[in-house]
């Protein structure tokens, strides 16, 4: 139970002994040890009375508050991490340069690597999709990324890739629902409002880990530093969008998890998902975070969520030692 989601408007989070007791309308609805919690995530309108912040605070617990749609609003931390050292590290390393653009490179490169293996998972197992234009012209991005040395033209060569990427992604759909370009802000049909979801919870995962070991979430590499935006949990996110949450929303459609009446579209803020399949989502999120990666090292059958911490981990070695920054490698 390292990860409880609450999703019921109106409900109200209580502290009872050693123990989380979710209840509405003075009906119970959950029982949560806090022994067993690493993480609360909040979505909408729930209620936390202060005995629960205090228990929440007391145990480490990180808390997340979302929107209804996901979008991060807040967190509670019970403390900043005292490794000041690795912050210290890690502002030096944002002002070398070469640093910064080798870091952006290997990045870039593992994320493009990593959706020309989901391409070619679903090319393997349908032929008839031969993907040949958008595989050539991400090969050629890959092939031209040695020779970008800035983070601007790296950022542009990933666009492209990215562009070339989703192309092939529309085709791989092959029920009713369908996907035709990427949209955000507000997402404007079902696939892109399942991207988007997975997509902040993902981050926020990554944030979450960041925070907990000493990093300044808020100085990315590639993704530079913009007021209030998370950019080094941006920047990490990247290497794992494709093979998580992609595969995950290409599963749920391909296999009629979700249907076209699960979602509703919001006026001015686009299509949602409704709020039992919006649980259901969460259910199978979870599960694919607990499941083990394909990655190019059959030994790595550790799951998804151990592989965010192993690369968390990754990182303050590389900001720390300037060891090299060894990102995760989906196998095809």
């Amino acid at each position: 139970m390292s990860t409880v989601y609450l999703t019921e408007p109106g409900a109200v989070v209580r502290q009872s002994s050693q123990h989380l007791v979710v209840t509405k309308d003075k009906e119970r609805l959950a029982h949560i040890p806090l022994l067993k919690l690493e993480r609360l995530v909040i979505f909408g309108h729930v209620q936390l009375t202060t005995e629960a912040l205090q228990a929440l605070l007391k145990e480490g617990v990180d808390v997340a508050f979302l929107t209804g749609h996901g979008r991060l609003r807040g967190r509670l931390l019970a403390a900043d991490s005292k490794n000041v050292f690795l912050r210290l590290a890690q502002y030096e390393r944002h002002l070398d340069e070469a640093f910064q653009v080798d870091f952006a490179r290997t990045l870039v490169k593992a994320k493009i690597r990593n959706g020309r293996a989901v391409i070619r998972r679903h090319q393997f197992t349908h032929p008839e999709n031969a993907f040949t234009a958008e595989l050539q012209l991400i090969d050629d991005m890959l092939k031209n990324l040695d020779h970008l040395q800035t983070v601007n033209s790296l950022m542009g060569a990933e666009g492209s890739a990215t562009a070339a990427y989703f192309r092939a992604f529309g085709q791989m759909f092959r029920k009713e629902l369908a996907f035709e370009t990427r949209t955000r802000r507000p997402p404007k049909d079902p696939v892109n409002a399942v991207l988007s979801l997975g997509y902040s919870l993902l981050t926020n995962e990554i944030l979450s880990l960041l925070f907990a070991n000493g990093f300044d979430p808020y100085l990315g590499f590639l993704h530079g530093v913009v007021y209030g935006r998370p950019s080094l949990a941006l920047d990490l996110v990247e290497e794992f969008r494709h093979p998580v949450i992609d595969r995950l929303t290409l599963n749920l459609f391909n296999n009629e998890i979700l249907h076209p009446d699960d979602f509703r579209p919001v006026e001015g803020e686009g299509v949602y998902l409704k709020p039992e399949a919006f649980k259901t989502y969460l259910k199978l999120y979870e599960r694919r975070l607990q499941e083990p990666p394909s990655t190019e090292k059959p030994e790595d059958n550790f799951s998804f969520r151990n592989r965010l911490r192993a690369q968390i981990e990754n990182l303050a070695r590389t900001i720390k030692h300037q060891e090299p920054y060894k990102p995760f490698k989906m196998r095809y």
